[in-house]
């Protein structure tokens, strides 16, 4: 990769030129940096640390309400840093040196490159540098004007409307990607924001609020983020033990069955039923199941719960804050999704190859009476939408299926309050933490079978409105907050 035309030494003396003009620029385009810094605070919890490459004056990461240390070239630009930030560090230095200025630095929750990549002298490089100050947890963000605006902000800086620079190079989201995969960083996910960069009477919150998410016109916006987690530390997760949660109501049948069926794919293996208030002996069968040592051939732990509330969400958590173990898995005990499909997500998982696994039933063809047609069409509309609203690529968001460590488990809880109230099924949850938390995802298809025992527990006008209803509450958590 050749190095850019721009050298150290003259990004240096430019900064510093303009270093007493900074703040005034800032408040020149303030509606644009608020759009700016409420996607970085979307994307960044508060109390993380976090580490900015190229923090000018601090503006940025001081209004993160974070812990965290920036690094600048320019000592006039740091020295305003430290002054309006004092509660945090700030280094002169290029990021090159990294390893002396950070040595006594811990490893970073984030890190942050805001509009600095087009000054590196050589991207590839520098972005392997940072893989020293990451942890298997730590996500890099690159937040960068997209090239198609080139010829506006040109004009924009010709007419004194934006900060002059040195003219780096805007590099596309293919450019960027390629960067971060040579450099062995993984792209986890990719937004788009604003289409307009000033308030105007309530335009512009309008229009990058809602039109701005559209697809074809979300391409056009101003700015690309790109969340990326480092490769080098993700190693073979070495899990040994997987907690099963098995939400059932009116599944009599299908206890004794779905535990002879579970796979013994790690080494120490708990199912955990969560009963749901059955009209049948599904809670006796429990029991039963809970004292059968023959039946136990894996020699699984079991647990039987009823549950304190209604809903699946409500059993799935119940489930989830009694497990003991390192994984949590979901499996539906009506059995249309094979429970020895299992052993695909552990490997997953264990692989370090996702953070988060979502089961799929829409990719292979249905077995007869697996699901209605309508119920299909459904599910294929819905995942499309929200495909859209998440950023990433769902074909089943409703699949009973999903996988998730206990710890990020339990981060979610912490980080994601908000969310909980948002879905009425469980499925969400996850869905959305996996999201905010920037975990990697990963889709397994699967084979869906049609129920032996029993009447399926959907309704499929009752569940399709909240499906409706929260189709637009994530719409405007999500996109439009």
């Amino acid at each position: 990769m050749s190095k850019q035309k721009i050298n150290t030494k003259e990004i240096k003396n430019f900064f510093d030129l303009i270093s007493d003009k900074r703040d005034r620029w800032i408040k020149k385009s303030r509606y644009f940096h608020f759009e700016d810094l409420l996607m970085l605070k979307e994307i960044i919890p508060e109390n993380s640390n976090v580490l900015e490459v190229g923090c000018g004056n601090g503006q940025l990461i001081g209004r993160l309400n974070v812990e965290g240390v920036g690094i600048d070239l320019s000592e006039k630009l740091i020295k305003k840093a430290k002054d309006s930030f004092p509660h945090l560090k700030f280094y002169v230095g290029d990021i090159n040196d990294s390893d002396k200025l950070l040595k006594n630095e811990k490893k970073f929750d984030y890190i942050i490159i805001s509009d600095t990549i087009g000054y590196f002298q050589n991207v590839q490089e520098t972005l392997e540098l940072l893989h020293s100050h990451c942890s298997e947890e730590t996500r890099i963000i690159i937040s960068y004007f997209s090239p198609l605006w080139q010829p506006i902000l040109s004009l924009a800086t010709f007419l004194k409307l934006k900060m002059p620079d040195l003219k780096p190079p805007l590099f596309g989201l293919s450019d960027l990607k390629n960067f971060l995969e040579i450099s062995n960083f993984q792209t986890i996910k990719v937004e788009k924001k604003i289409i307009w960069p000033y308030y105007f009477l309530g335009l512009g919150r309008f229009l990058n609020r809602f039109v701005a998410n559209f697809p074809l016109i979300n391409d056009l916006c101003l700015r690309q983020y790109l969340i990326s987690r480092s490769l080098k530390v993700v190693k073979k997760s070495n899990f040994n033990s997987a907690s099963i949660i098995v939400p059932c109501k009116n599944e009599f049948g299908n206890i004794k069955n779905c535990l002879e069926r579970i796979p013994k794919f790690c080494e120490k293996i708990e199912v955990i039923f969560v009963e749901g208030n059955s009209t049948d002996n599904t809670w006796e069968e429990i029991k039963k199941v809970k004292k059968d040592k023959k039946l136990n051939k894996n020699k699984f732990k079991i647990k039987g719960y009823k549950q304190d509330g209604t809903g699946k969400k409500n059993a799935v958590f119940k489930g989830f804050d009694n497990a003991e173990n390192e994984i949590l898995m979901i499996l539906d005990c009506d059995l249309t999704v094979p429970p020895e499909e299992l052993k695909k997500f552990w490997i997953k998982m264990n692989s370090g190859e996702a953070e988060f696994v979502n089961g799929t039933r829409l990719i292979y063809p249905l077995n007869d009476n697996a699901m209605r047609f309508l119920n299909y069409l459904a599910n294929k509309c819905f995942s499309y939408l929200f495909s859209w609203i998440l950023g990433q690529r769902y074909t089943d968001t409703l699949c009973g299926t999903k996988i998730i460590s206990r710890k990020n488990y339990h981060r979610a809880k912490n980080f994601t309050k908000d969310l909980d109230k948002l879905d009425p099924f469980g499925d969400f949850f996850l869905i959305f933490s996996s999201l905010r938390l920037n975990l990697k995802m990963l889709e397994i298809p699967i084979r869906y079978e049609a129920r032996s025992y029993g009447e399926t527990q959907i309704s499929r006008f009752r569940d399709g409105y909240k499906l409706i209803k929260m189709f637009f509450i994530t719409l405007l958590k999500f996109k439009a907050f």
